[in-house]
């Protein structure tokens, strides 16, 4: 009996890698339609939280009383900044949002306490950005981190 020779057909390892790439194309397609919003938020979160944790050093190391407070903006449009009260003129952090649409609220308090103690109070404050909103909290010893993000449910 002869063997059919240049049988056509795709062998196990070929389809297997075939799929593995598909895989990868739809893993990729997934991340790069995310919700810009989410994205922005987030990316404001974690600034946030390391110009807290920054203004939270240079009160310890120069015992100072530091706060952080939302400022609201008259005159334009409503929008909202922020401001660290206590540092010295000479430090210059950011005190604008990238996304002048993100807003911080404080919960239970208008400022946050970020010095001179080493060892602060529990403090938590939200972010919002349209309809998502995201928690910033520390326990008075950690630092300043997400520890909730709210998705709106359709």
């Amino acid at each position: 009996m002869a063997r059919l020779r240049g049988s056509s057909g795709f062998t196990l390892l070929e389809l297997l890698v075939v799929l593995a790439l598909l895989a990868i194309v739809v893993g990729t397609v997934t991340l790069a339609i995310r919700d810009p919003s989410a994205t922005q938020l987030e990316r404001e979160a974690e600034r946030l939280s390391a110009l807290l944790e920054s203004a939270r050093a240079e009160g310890r190391a120069l015992g100072l009383t530091v706060r952080w407070q939302p400022v609201r903006l008259e005159g334009e449009g409503g929008t909202q900044d922020f401001r660290f009260i206590g540092l010295p003129d000479t430090l210059h952090l950011p005190t604008r949002w990238l996304n002048a649409d993100v807003r911080a609220d404080i919960v239970g308090a208008p400022t946050l306490q970020l010095g001179p103690d080493p060892i602060i109070g529990p403090q938590r404050l939200t972010l919002s950005l349209g309809d998502r909103r995201i928690t910033l909290a520390t326990d008075g010893l950690q630092p300043f981190a997400i520890v909730s993000s709210e998705v709106p449910r359709e």
